[in-house]
Order: structure tokens, then sequence, then C-alpha cells
């Protein structure tokens, strides 16, 4: 298996001056690419000069995560992608355990590594920790994160199990299941592409994992942070995309509808925190939802909707009504 590992990257010179040399350092003989989303820092220069045995692929212009990934993987010839964040600090030995696991479970075609937060090195870090679930309505939460809520790693999430997506900040995916599915959604632009990636790829029949034996550390929120309301946007937007596009019929339509309620909930607790402007972002990822409902369900996929989706029936309920904040004693359904 040849590996490549692509960090897309846009003014990003800062974060490559910081971790490039580390991934560079641990990861022998892998290819690395770096993939400029038009940049017009110093960013490009740098690896140029710096990091001569870099690849670099120039991409015309800043089209988000998803378009900047599809254009650029074009031009990687590889049978793993590892699509790389340019915040994540990898660490000694880390592509070994994911090597094994391809060969070990060879229906594997997605996999992600343990994500640890970079400020606070003993707890997982939000965008992914130790891999991605839905509940019935669509909401994304991951083992060691639940909305807010951080686990610290003590070893609970040191196995490697399946899961039901993983996080774009450190993903490996083989080739041929990348061009299969037709690369990220990029009306998605940014956050939850990978969600729905791996939602397509359930749909067919792939498989996507954890691996608990590699792991990196994530410092997060470099382009937009948890709390940032274009975030806000995208995430609530998104997620309504995803369920409109890979759920059967019979069963979108009765979510999308609870979901205006719950999301209504959600804003209305904005407001109440005094973040008004999280309430306004969610009202806009509605209004632009319904302006591209259309096109979304036409980009239904023409497979069998996998039956069960979901981990838990709400983690919004269990989260907020009965207080759960661990994954471990979630009432799986």
């Amino acid at each position: 298996m040849k590996f490549a590992i692509v960090i897309l990257n846009w003014n990003g010179e800062a974060l490559l001056e910081r971790y490039l040399p580390i991934v560079v350092q641990y990861s022998g003989k892998t290819d690395i690419y770096i993939a400029d989303n038009g940049s017009t820092d110093g960013s490009v220069a740098y690896v140029k000069e710096n990091f001569p045995n870099v690849n670099i692929i120039q991409n015309s212009s800043n089209n988000g995560f998803a378009k900047g990934y599809n254009d650029a993987l074009k031009q990687v010839d590889a049978d793993i992608y590892c699509l790389l964040n340019s915040d994540v600090e990898v660490t000694p030995g880390w592509l070994e355990p994911i090597k094994d696991a391809f060969l070990k479970f060879p229906d594997a075609s997605i996999i992600q590594p343990k994500i640890l937060d970079l400020l606070k090195r003993d707890y997982f870090e939000y965008a992914g920790a130790a891999g991605g679930f839905l509940d019935q309505f669509g909401y994304p939460f991951c083992r060691g994160r639940i909305f807010q809520t951080i686990e610290k790693d003590e070893g609970q999430y040191d196995d490697t199990t399946e899961i039901f997506w993983a996080t774009g900040a450190s993903m490996f995916i083989k080739s041929d299941v990348f061009d299969s599915l037709g690369g990220f959604d990029e009306d998605y632009f940014a956050h939850q592409e990978e969600v729905d990636l791996c939602w397509r790829a359930q749909n067919k029949g792939l498989k996507v994992y954890y691996v608990g034996a590699s792991y990196v550390y994530h410092l997060g929120g470099s382009t937009l942070s948890n709390m940032n309301p274009k975030k806000t946007f995208l995430n609530f937007r998104n997620s309504l995309f995803s369920i409109t596009k890979n759920l059967p019929r019979k069963k979108a339509f009765p979510i999308i509808f609870v979901r205006l309620f719950l999301d209504a909930i959600a804003a209305i607790r904005f407001i109440l925190q005094g973040k008004p402007i999280h309430c306004w972002a969610i009202l806009k990822a509605h209004l632009s939802y319904y302006r591209h409902f259309g096109k979304m369900y036409k980009k239904r996929e023409k497979v069998n909707f996998i039956p069960l989706y979901y981990n838990t029936k709400s983690i919004v309920w269990s989260y907020f009504v009965y207080q759960v904040k661990n994954f471990n004693i979630l009432v799986k359904d």
C-alpha cells in the first residue's frame, strides 16, 4: 500500500513552520503534499525553501476544505490518502498502527487515529476525539466528546473499533473509495463534509474504523473556532444537507421536521446565553438549507440505505435532560 499525506493549507505559514517539520520527521519515506488553497502569505515559499522534498499542489483559489481536497487529490498517486490538518502534531510511529489496521481489516475503507488536544494533552480534542457517531436526528458527537464536554484520555478508547464517521482533521481513506464516492460534496464548503462522506460510504456497505494505538495532537480552531457563528451556520446547515441526502424519504422528512423544532430550541438557548449572533446563524442555516433543498434532494444516493445509522436516539435529550456527559454511559438504541 502506498500512502500519501496531504495537508490542505490556506495562509497557514505559521502553522506549517510549527507542525510540518514534525510530520516530516515522524512519517518516514511517506510522500507528503501541501495542497495550497490560493494562499497570499509566504506558505508556499516557506515549504519550497525549507522542505524541497515535500510536494506542492497549488489550487487556484480558496474554495474551502471540500473542493480544496477534491482538486488536490486528483494530482496525488497513492493507494491511501491521509488528509491531515495543518494544525496537527503527529507522534513517533503514528502511521504503523494505521497501516496494520488496513491489512488486518480489509473491509476498512476509512480510518482515523485518536485525536488529542494539543494544549491540554491528556484530554481528547473536539474535532473527532475517539471516533464519530450520529443520533437519530443527525446530530454528530464522538467517543470522548459530547457537545462541549471533553473527556480525559485515561485509556478508555485505546481500542480498534468500527465508528460511523471519521474526522477530516486526520482521515485515512482508500483512494479508490474516495474516487468512487465522488470525493467531498463541494456545496458544504467546510464542516461536516467528512460526516457526509462517511455516511455515503456506509450506505454503500463500506466500513469506517478508529485505531486508538495511533494518536495525534490537534490544535483546533485554526480556521474557525468552535464558537464562531460561521461555524454554527455551516454545522447546522450541512447537517440538514446530510439528512436529506443520506436517508430514505420515509425517515428523512419526519426527522427534518423534528430538527426544525430542536434547532429552534438551540437558537433560543443561544439567546438566553447572550449569544444572539449564533441564533441568527441557525436561522440563516435553515434559510440556506431551504434554498438548496432541491439540489440536495437530487444528490440522494441510488443505493440501499442502511437501516440503522445512529448510535443513540437523541444526544440532545441525553445530554441536556439526563445530563449524560460521557459516551460510555449513553444508552445505545
